[in-house]
């Protein structure tokens, strides 16, 4: 199996035409490589449909280029710029409250102070046998102090190290903040230390890393995973009485200018930001690197109170982890300039190596000047859950993945690669290192599993889709038809809302549009009640809620809350969205299930056969005629396809007015004959009882639903994940086909429907 040599990302994921674009590229040995863009028509590399289609673009781009290897430097932290205040110590202090959560990992730093040009400073960590530890640098000569009493993973500690200059003593302090029958896990040492810890200039302080270069965003060691809550430096040597004093979590009541405090950070302030605020007496604000999780519950998190913007002071952790990643921080290789007339698109960097034929897409989007565009139907690409899945690990690392396909995950290339290079990061979908979920994602780096050509382990039997590829059987199709339409991605409507669909009659959204800020659902919502026509053409739509960095491009947050179908799940009280204060999980949790949105909400899944609808009396209905033109009363509708055999599969969405789907909503068509592979969803459930699979359980189905809304609007939902493979069968010619075009066509029609009657 050849292994990746070439890989890439851009510092944008949509544009406009006229503006610029940066590429990133990583050549592993540093081979040369040729670029060349493309727009990416069909991405299915199945045979048994239209085959891979993609068309060269002449562009500035086009050339060789010398390749250079980019490292990613992943794991988070924190760190505040070296000043006279570190240069100045001889006594200190350095202490706060841990929650580790990998102490049998190894050498792990909590807190540092040091100058990796000197081999200077001093560090509170963990050492190789999981033991805390104070290690003094004084110019290379390292001399070391241990506990002697193994911490406990997963439970709070009150730790510091104080090292008196006057009697070159250190001592360390380990103090459980639980303590359990025969565990002994309190300690207290002073000992004699060899050497003295020098400080200089270029004396810098870490949280949860240790520097290894002066860079002092990029490269370090000895991360540490856990939360670090209320650190705190003083320039003298404290008592244990005097360090559980400082811990005070109002930082206001602590003696500020007492016995030498140098710093007094508080990880409750500014937790939208990435500041690491510092209320001691010299603001020695810090930052952190890679997206440590904020609103992490404190040691003094009391139960009472799950938003942290209520309790604040019971917020005051930072949970830290070796693996997290979010800018790989790449230079940039060349840069594209969008000519003005290139048309809205799907479009990639493609970069090939010319020895080897390795290559990497890097997609894009090409938006429409909304002030010249003609086109009346936009596209949205559902780039927000492309983030959410992006290079995910279920196939090498769930535990389940091969139940819930009923057969054994095939790994492409790319698997193998991102398996083998945990510093591309992971998904929402997968678990740190130390077992918690990945709430955070960015696009900021290579995205594997968003490429043409790739093929998932959990897109059912045949093609084998999920997510991109499978969408470009939409955008393929449209074209295919002589459609005119443009693209406009899920991060255009966060930031621009409904103002990105002002130009447009029609929204048509994806094969599964997952993941929605509450800025993206009320634009799509507000368009939808204006009048425009909206079209979903996928399963599990509008399910789980996100939010955006206020200030950090291109990052993500979801908690997984107490509902849903989960790969894993939020601790207690670490709920609300860290980003910006919102609650997280579903939006049915939170009074807006997807049935108000267009109908239809997830209902269940399977990954294995894709079935088919048959058409219900609403079908016949005067209302719905335009829909079911040149369809037989009889017929199966969808009952073939490239996403396991037929156009109902994988998730499914079902119509219930319970949970807002409109009154005058119609449901046309429903899916049947779906296997036992198919459960459904958890939030249906109430209590366990026997018969939730597809051959026994009447939930197990998708439903075309159709309704009118107001100012003449409508809204058409498919419900099946599936359904977008079934468009190009027989040559685009079969009834799944005619549906969707005379839907479209319907809905590009200026006249209007007809109100709903009060």
């Amino acid at each position: 199996m050849t292994m990746k040599e070439l890989t890439g990302y851009s510092n944008e994921i949509s544009v406009f035409p006229g503006e610029s674009i940066e590429f990133k590229i990583s050549s592993r040995t540093s081979r040369q490589y040729k670029a060349e863009l493309v727009r990416i028509i069909h991405g299915d590399m199945n045979p048994a449909g239209p085959g891979y289609k993609e068309e060269k673009v002449p562009s500035r781009i086009e050339g060789t280029y010398q390749g250079k290897y980019q490292p990613i430097y992943f794991g988070s932290w924190g760190y505040v710029p070296a000043c006279r205040h570190f240069a100045a110590l001889e006594s200190f202090t350095l202490q706060a409250i841990i929650w580790p959560t990998t102490v049998e990992k190894g050498e792990q730093a909590i807190i540092s102070l040091w100058d990796p040009a000197s081999g200077s400073g001093a560090y509170l960590g963990i050492n190789e046998v999981g033991e805390l530890c104070l290690v003094i640098g004084d110019n290379g000569k390292v001399a070391s102090v241990a506990s002697g009493r193994p911490l406990l993973s997963r439970e709070w500690y009150s730790v510091a190290a104080s090292y008196d200059a006057d009697s070159g003593t250190a001592t360390l302090y380990q103090v459980p903040h639980q303590r359990f029958a025969r565990v002994d896990d309190h300690a207290s040492k002073t000992v004699q230390v060899s050497s003295a810890p020098v400080f200089n200039g270029k004396t810098s302080l870490s949280f949860a890393a240790m520097p290894r270069s002066l860079d002092e965003s990029r490269h370090v060691a000895r991360l540490f995973n856990g939360k670090i809550d209320r650190p705190r430096l003083s320039a003298s040597a404290l008592g244990l009485d005097e360090i559980r004093s400082r811990e005070d979590p109002h930082v206001n009541r602590v003696r500020l200018h007492s016995a030498g405090l140098v710093g007094a950070w508080d990880f409750s302030r500014d937790i939208k930001t990435t500041t690491l605020r510092d209320c001691g007496p010299y603001q020695l604000h810090g930052e952190t690197v890679n997206m440590p999780v904020r609103a992490s519950k404190g040691a003094n998190w009391t139960g009472e109170e799950m938003n942290w913007r209520h309790a604040p002071d019971e917020y005051g952790a930072i949970h830290f982890h070796d693996d997290s990643v979010y800018d790989a921080g790449w230079e940039t290789d060349f840069v594209f300039d969008v000519p003005k007339d290139l048309k809205s698109g799907l479009y990639a960097a493609r970069v090939q190596t010319e020895d080897n034929g390795d290559e990497d897409y890097v997609p894009f989007v090409v938006k429409a000047d909304p002030a010249s565009t003609r086109n009346k139907l936009v596209y949205l690409v559902p780039t927000v859950s492309y983030m959410a899945y992006a290079n995910e690990h279920m196939p090498t690392d769930a535990a389940l993945a091969q139940l819930l396909t009923d057969q054994v995950a095939t790994l492409r290339p790319n698997d193998v690669f991102l398996n083998e290079h945990r510093e591309y990061g992971a998904s929402c979908y997968d678990t740190h290192s130390d077992g918690a979920g990945i709430c955070y994602s960015s696009r900021l780096r290579p995205i594997l599993n968003m490429r043409p050509k790739y093929r998932s382990w959990l897109g059912g039997t045949g093609s084998s889709l999920w997510q991109f590829n499978a969408d470009t059987h939409i955008t393929d199709w449209l074209e295919a038809k002589g459609y005119d339409f443009d693209f406009i991605t899920e991060e255009d409507l966060h930031y621009r809302g409904v103002e990105a669909l002002a130009p447009y009659t029609v929204l048509m959204t994806s094969s599964h549009s997952e993941y929605w800020s509450r800025e993206m659902w009320d634009a799509a919502d507000d368009f939808k009640k204006g009048g425009g026509r909206l079209i979903s053409m996928g399963g599990n739509t509008w399910y789980w809620r996100v939010a955006f960095h206020e200030t950090m491009p291109g990052v993500l947050e979801v908690r997984r809350n107490e509902g849903g179908i989960r790969a894993w799940a939020s601790e207690p009280g670490e709920y609300y969205h860290s980003f910006t204060g919102e609650y997280g999980g579903l939006w049915r949790r939170q009074g807006r299930a997807p049935q108000a949105m267009c109908g239809t909400g997830f209902v269940a899944q399977g990954f294995d056969l894709s079935s088919y609808y048959v058409r219900t009396p609403d079908s016949f209905d005067d209302r719905a005629a335009f829909i079911f033109e040149g369809i037989g009363k009889d017929e199966k509708i969808g009952d073939f396809g490239l996403i396991g055999g037929g156009a109902a599969g994988l998730e499914l969405d079902y119509a219930d007015r319970n949970l807002g789907t409109p009154p005058n909503a119609m449901i046309l068509a429903i899916s049947e004959g779906h296997t036992n592979r198919y459960q459904v969803v958890l939030e249906e459930i109430l209590i366990n009882y026997p018969g939730t699979g597809g051959d026994e359980s009447p939930l197990v189905r998708a439903e075309l639903v159709f309704f009118e809304t107001a100012y003449g609007g409508a809204v058409f939902s498919t419900s099946s994940i599936a359904w977008a493979g079934s468009l190009s069968h027989n040559r685009y010619d079969n009834n799944v086909s005619t549906i969707v075009a005379n839907v479209v066509d319907r809905f590009l029609d200026d006249t209007p429907f007809e109100e709903p009657r009060a």
